[in-house]
């Protein structure tokens, strides 16, 4: 069994790995830098590999508010443990796309309360709240392959509610939500595709925006045919 490093030592891991110039560079990408380190991810994530999971471990680690450490507490987590107070808790803490994604990604994708969350979240005015809605269905069409087609169909209508938000880091993640569901398999793709198409003729900017952008991945025929060959066995 792995050891459990406590947070001083796996914050120490961290800092050892970190970077000015990827600190500095945050900036450039919409990430706050003042509680940063400037740790790539891959080096989160070896780092997350040298300890077992545990919650008590991962609390503490968000609770120091280091953006590198709250990754690695997404990592570190049990999915079976995480009650949907806690996830209202981190949720209120993203403050860029990169923290959203990550959590969202790494945990909130595969926990119980996701369900609940996300009808909660894909309407909240917060931009971040709100991103994580679809950054979560994004993730959950990409690494939950048991999950029946009826739950993606019903992200389907929370992406057209959103779909006129145009603010750049929602509109982004409800493209990207529309875009994974279609990915996901030829009936899902029907779907999506036809959401897709009549939000690109939407009279409105960014429903219109997301539609096209949508439009042009999904019509691929490497896709398509893709999707076939998967269907086929």
């Amino acid at each position: 069994m792995k050891p459990l490093m406590s947070a001083e030592e796996l914050i120490d891991r961290l800092k050892a790995e970190a970077k000015e110039e990827n600190r500095a560079g945050m900036a450039r990408f919409g990430i706050p830098a003042d509680k940063a380190l400037g740790v790539p991810k891959p080096a989160i994530r070896a780092i997350a590999r040298e300890t077992r999971k545990d919650h008590a471990l991962a609390l503490t680690l968000w609770d120091t508010g280091i953006l590198e450490a709250r990754i690695l507490a997404s990592l570190v987590a049990e999915p079976a443990r995480v009650t949907r107070a806690m996830m209202e808790d981190w949720v209120s803490g993203f403050d860029s796309w990169d923290i959203c994604d990550q959590v969202c990604g790494n945990l909130f994708d595969r926990v119980e309360p996701a369900e609940d969350a996300i009808r909660d979240w894909h309407m909240d005015e917060r931009e971040f709240v709100r991103r994580a809605a679809f950054s979560t269905i994004a993730w959950r069409a990409v690494h939950q392959k048991k999950l029946p087609d009826e739950t993606f169909l019903a992200y389907l209508s929370m992406i057209e509610a959103a779909s006129t938000d145009s603010r750049n880091f929602v509109k982004k993640a409800v493209n990207w939500a529309l875009r994974q569901i279609g990915k996901r398999n030829l009936t899902l793709h029907a779907a999506a595709l036809e959401l897709s198409r009549k939000l690109a003729a939407s009279a409105d900017k960014t429903a219109s925006w997301i539609g096209r952008d949508a439009v042009k991945e999904l019509e691929s025929e490497v896709l398509l045919a893709r999707l076939e060959k998967r269907a086929a066995g």
